[in-house]
């Protein structure tokens, strides 16, 4: 199974719940309606990778999010995560109105910082996502079209969140193809005071 580190300890995430679409710019940059209830899709455990690669049989792209790690069905966690995606296989799957894991759930397909504390209030929490020196994306819980507390409730009406599970909140605008020997630096702010960070390159 595997493995993030929550203040310094290994823990195994028997899933990873997605959201999906949660912010306006990102909609608009994928030229997609605006859905009239929150997306969700799952990763397996197996999804979750260690490496950044820039393929996968085809392009990958890559979408930063701000990643909560849940225990006794509350928000114990935060972290840095990419959603890494087939974009062209996504497109054809969702042209054909088919389910997205081919695109979203393969192995690797999920990229965790380690996970810290969660402020008591994520009003502030941003993240931001830096490639080659580069701001590519930024964005908070105040852009989201559903916030964390939402995000669980609905969840909640579905699905049980295990021990150790991440949810991954969406991502904001500014999503593009990964290439190799880029080095991609995602961290998260509470305010001015930055919660953690985290550095790949891709490979």
């Amino acid at each position: 199974m595997r493995t993030v580190e929550f203040e310094g300890e290994t823990v195994t995430p028997g899933k990873v719940v997605c959201v999906g679409k949660n912010y306006v710019a990102h909609i608009e940059e994928m030229q997609s309606p605006v859905p009239e209830q929150m997306v969700v899709f799952i990763k397996p455990n197996t999804a979750i990778g260690d490496r950044l690669r820039a393929s996968a049989g085809e392009p990958l792209h890559y979408e930063g999010e701000i990643c909560l790690l849940i225990r006794d069905d509350v928000i114990r966690g935060i972290g840095f995560g990419l959603d890494l995606t087939k974009r062209a296989t996504q497109s054809t799957l969702k042209e054909a109105g088919l389910p997205w894991e081919r695109s979203k759930a393969f192995d690797g397909a999920a990229l965790f910082s380690q996970f810290v504390p969660a402020p008591e209030s994520l009003t502030n929490v941003v993240l931001e996502l830096w490639v080659d020196g580069e701001l590519r994306q930024r964005g908070g819980v105040d852009l989201m079209m559903y916030r964390p507390a939402t995000i669980l409730n609905e969840i909640h009406t579905f699905i049980t969140l295990d021990d150790n599970d991440i949810v991954m909140t969406g991502t904001p605008a500014g999503v593009g193809e990964i290439k190799p020997g880029e080095h991609f630096e995602g961290r998260l702010l509470d305010g001015d005071r930055e919660l953690v960070s985290v550095g790949w390159i891709a490979e």
